[in-house]
Order: structure tokens, then C-alpha cells, then sequence
């Protein structure tokens, strides 16, 4: 029986792995755009209508990330419509919105559902600054994150189902259980690193096709270190972290910015082409 549920298993995992535009990393997801989608737009929806009255309209800074969103995401629009994915671009709403909160953070649902919290707005510090958190939170919808990471939580249950039904012994079953939980789990934090890791990338190469600055993606965190410093904060150990260290981020935007010029040059000229074709 435990043989067959894994060869089943590991024929969805086949069946499911795509490849992730730009960067080329493998991925499974067997969660559709068509499943997720209308949830993330509902929850979105109801988000903003819990924080109605914290939305921020009309100001300098909400216009500069309203307008800076919609560069950015007409950087990674033209990626898809130039290298034929004009129905996956026809699938996102994008939709940019300014959060009075102290939080330093922001977050994209997929579909291209974006929110900032004024609390990250010192971090940005400018222009360039906000692109670069926006090509970041950009990038996790633009590759998919969220249904991947549904897709592995799927496959974790079914993986501690496949451990229960091979282990008779209900204390060996117990055992087995508690280490697969813990394995699994420090799987999904890496599953987290990866995923910043490769939006960190993705990220900056789209704010660089949108005309900002690449290099400020350092400055990013740099001033995040900085901020973590002053307040006394203390991150877990990498390991134990659903996102990389602010070193290690440093490291990985700075060796990967003339790559990212690159690929930001060539893709610009692709987008050109297709456009003058479609004229």
C-alpha cells in the first residue's frame, strides 16, 4: 500500500513540475490560476474593507507607490506578453494601496494584488526604494508563490500520510510522525528562503526593466539591517527562518545586479520587437 501512494505521489509531482520564468528553477504547483485567483481577489477585497479607514488616498507618497506599482508592473506585462503568456497576463488585476499601519512590511497576493504599510516607507527611502520592494512583492505573484506553496502543503499531508500507513507499530508510527513534522517543516522554511531568494532576483531585474535604479535594492537592506539594529531585534538563526538574512540578501542582490542589467536590456528589447509586430 505504502508503495503505491508514493509512486502515486510521485507521479503528480512529474505530472505538476513547471519551470519558473527567467531564474528556470523547477517547481510543482497543481493549484490553478482559476482556483486561487478569486480567492485572492475576494480576500484582498475584504482586507481593504476591514482597513477602510486606514487605506491612505490621494498623498504624495500613496501616489508614488500607486504610480511606481504601475510601472513595474508593466515591466513584468510586457515580459509575459513578449514571450508568449499574454493569457496568464490577461489573468492578473493589479491594484496598489498604501496602508496606514507602523509595520514595516508589504505583501502581494497573487493576481497582483499589492499593499504597503507606511511603516516600510523610511526603509524605501526613495523612488528606486519603493521599486525595489515592488519588484520583490511583484515578483512573488509573478512566480507564483503562493500556489506553490499551497501545492507543497498538499504534498506534506500526503507525505505523513504515506509515513503513517508504512509503520504498523503505533509507537514506531508516533516516532515517525513527530520526525517527519520536524523535517518537514525546516523543508518549508528552506521552501520560504528559495522563494525570497528568487523574488529578490526576479524583483530586481523588473525594477530595472521599469527604469529604477538596481542598485538601491541594496540600499534596501542595508537600511533594514540598520533599522533592525537600532530597535534591538534578533532574528532566528537562517536556518530557522522562513526568509534570508539581511546579509545574505545583500550578497545576492549585489552579485546578481550586472546579471539582472542584462537580462533587463535584452528583455526590454524583446517587449519592443513584439510590439512593433503587434503594430
Amino acid at each position: 500500500m505504502k508503495r503505491i501512494f508514493l509512486l502515486a505521489l510521485t507521479s503528480v509531482l512529474f505530472i505538476e513540475c513547471s519551470t519558473v520564468p527567467i531564474t528556470g528553477r523547477q517547481r510543482v504547483n497543481f493549484v490553478s490560476d482559476a482556483e486561487i485567483l478569486p480567492m485572492s481577489f475576494q480576500q484582498y477585497n475584504g482586507f481593504l474593507k476591514e482597513n477602510s479607514e486606514k487605506v491612505v488616498k490621494n498623498t504624495p507618497k500613496a501616489n508614488e507607490l500607486v504610480a511606481v506599482g504601475k510601472n513595474v508592473a508593466a515591466a513584468v506585462d510586457r515580459f509575459m506578453r513578449a514571450n508568449g503568456m499574454e493569457q496568464e497576463a490577461n489573468s492578473y488585476k493589479w491594484e496598489f494601496n498604501l496602508i496606514d499601519d507602523k509595520t514595516i512590511n508589504a505583501w502581494c497576493m497573487p493576481g497582483g494584488k499589492v499593499v504597503f504599510y507606511t511603516g516600510i516607507m523610511p526603509i524605501c527611502a526613495n523612488t528606486d526604494g519603493i521599486a525595489a520592494v515592488m519588484g520583490h512583492e511583484v515578483a512573488h505573484a509573478f512566480a507564483k508563490h503562493g500556489q506553490e506553496r499551497m501545492s507543497s502543503a498538499q504534498i506534506q499531508q500526503l507525505g505523513g500520510a504515506a509515513v503513517a500507513l508504512g509503520t504498523q507499530n503505533s509507537e514506531q508510527r508516533d516516532m515517525w510522525n513527530m520526525l517527519y513534522g520536524v523535517g518537514s517543516q525546516l523543508g518549508m522554511l528552506k521552501y520560504s528562503r528559495t522563494h525570497e531568494t528568487e523574488a529578490d532576483k526576479l524583483g530586481l531585474v523588473f525594477m530595472i526593466m521599469a527604469g529604477y535604479k538596481g542598485e538601491e535594492a541594496v540600499n534596501v537592506w542595508v537600511r533594514m539591517g540598520q533599522e533592525a539594529q537600532k530597535s534591538g531585534s534578533q532574528a532566528p538563526p537562517e536556518f530557522l527562518s522562513t526568509h534570508p538574512s539581511n546579509q545574505s540578501r545583500i550578497a545576492t542582490l549585489r552579485s546578481y545586479l550586472p546579471t539582472a542589467k542584462k537580462y533587463a536590456a535584452k528583455f526590454n528589447q524583446q517587449a519592443q520587437t513584439y510590439q512593433n509586430q503587434k503594430s
